[in-house]
């Protein structure tokens, strides 16, 4: 199949921090931080990014450019002049799992987003006057946790804006949506940090986001650090390497990768800065966990002049971050599917859409209400499919990804990382001893502390 490239360096680094900014940044980062004490989070964060999260972005660009491929078909070939074992698309699929359960409820957060948009700008969620957290509570409850049929609807409207951007092609689509939204994501990014910065006793705020208790730093939260690496980065579900599979030959991959993580570590930091320095104005607890966004931000904005706007403005730039991220991985199922089976991209569109709809985003929007007695390793559907995809397939796959490039491409992947970037070459005989024989081992680690916290203890 005719592969069409990115069409500058500058729509694909725009399409890759669209995939790796998303949900990752903007509401699971800030409510892990809040959960774990703040600075002592985001330094460690900042230093998993250099000691894995750089290293895997070139891993996985590795892999998806060298056969220009979809994310199974590229473990196979030849390298050093033998043929690659079939056994290798294993980690290719465990990929292909991982996107799909990712998306299982990840749409599904989606439909909460534009729930909560609809809300606030229809007044039903009147910010206009202070709100407690009772009151928030119980509209969370009512609007999330009780109403499938309102988040069925609004999740399915998320998938169809999906469904028209993709239908568009593989990169004119992905392009298009990254080289318009990701401005706009900044824009208003930055005007959500400009308002919490000049709010009166945010330095509260700013010192328990920045000042790191080293007493909070230990061995599990270095293990939780890296899961969020994994997750922030859409590393281990076959993003990196589809969309590296459309770049040009000639481009640099050593500094595409460096900009990529420099750049989602800093989106992700800003995330902070639009959050903590409000809820500490406003005397708000900063640990409420995944709800924070739904249940603790609205109290902020209701304390804020012209709060309503703001609100708006917020959910809408998580809307955006969902949608920029959503697009890439659908792509890595829709890509495989379109190739592996050799059908139509409409059709592969629609089965993966409709199929991850059905199987998917309707049980876990039922997770909490009408399919709440069933459960998965003690966990309902919803939890268990962040749970299964996190902890074992993006894991796994990027174990095997580390494997693959370290002890089977060997000098096939030296070579694919050095065209465009001959003048690395230090660099890169550096970076593959690590990936060689490190990183493995690290990743080990977070599988086996993360499984044993997820489902042994």
């Amino acid at each position: 199949m005719q592969r069409n490239s990115w069409s500058s360096r500058l729509t694909y680094i725009l399409a890759i921090a669209g995939a790796t900014v998303g949900f990752g940044a903007t509401w699971r980062f800030p409510y892990l931080v809040g959960q774990n004490g703040g600075g002592a989070y985001v330094l460690t964060f900042c230093i998993a990014m250099i000691v894995i999260g750089i290293p895997m972005i070139l891993v996985e660009n590795a892999i998806g450019r060298r056969l220009k491929v979809n994310a199974v078909d590229a473990f196979g070939g030849s390298a050093n002049g033998k043929k690659i074992a079939k056994g290798w698309k294993i980690v290719g699929w465990m990929g292909i799992l991982g996107a799909f359960g990712i998306m299982a409820y990840y749409m599904v957060i989606g439909g909460w987003v534009l729930n909560y948009i609809a809300q606030i700008a229809f007044g039903l969620l009147d910010l206009t006057h202070v709100v407690d957290f009772k009151t928030t509570s119980e509209f969370y409850e009512q609007n999330i946790v009780n109403n499938p049929l309102s988040i069925s609807f609004a999740t399915l409207v998320f998938v169809l804006i999906n469904y028209i951007v993709l239908v568009q092609g593989a990169v004119k689509g992905i392009e298009k949506s990254a080289k318009y939204l990701m401005p706009l994501l900044f824009l208003l990014m930055l005007t959500m940090v400009i308002k919490n910065l000049t709010l009166d006793g945010v330095m509260d705020g700013v010192k328990f986001y920045l000042t790191p208790d080293f007493s909070k730093i230990n061995a599990k939260l270095f293990v939780d650090v890296l899961g969020q690496v994994f997750f922030a980065l859409s590393l281990g579900f076959g993003v990196m390497i589809t969309l590296s599979s459309f770049v040009k030959k000639d481009e640099g991959l050593v500094k595409i990768s460096l900009i990529t993580g420099v750049l989602n570590t800093t989106i992700a930091v800003l995330a902070g800065f639009m959050i903590f320095p409000s809820l500490f104005t406003f005397g708000i607890e900063p640990n409420s966990g995944p709800s924070l966004v739904f249940k603790s931000l609205p109290i902020v904005f209701s304390n804020m002049w012209a709060g309503e706007l703001f609100a708006v403005a917020f959910f809408t730039l998580l809307m955006i971050a969902a949608l920029t991220t959503s697009l890439p991985i659908y792509e890595v199922i829709i890509t495989t599917i379109q190739e592996k089976f050799k059908i139509r991209r409409k059709k592969a569109i629609f089965i993966v859409l409709g199929g991850i709809f059905l199987l998917g985003n309707l049980p876990s929007l039922m997770a909490t209400n009408l399919l709440s007695d069933v459960t998965i390793f003690g966990k309902n559907i919803f939890d268990a499919y962040d749970a299964i995809s996190a902890t074992i397939f993006f894991v796994l796959t990027s174990l095997g990804c580390a494997i693959f490039v370290g002890w089977v491409l060997k000098d096939e992947a030296k070579k694919e990382i050095l065209q465009g970037s001959e003048q690395y070459k230090k660099v890169v005989d550096i970076w593959f001893w690590y990936v060689k024989f490190i990183i493995p081992f690290i990743i080990l680690v977070v599988f086996i502390s993360s499984f044993y916290d997820n489902f042994l203890k």
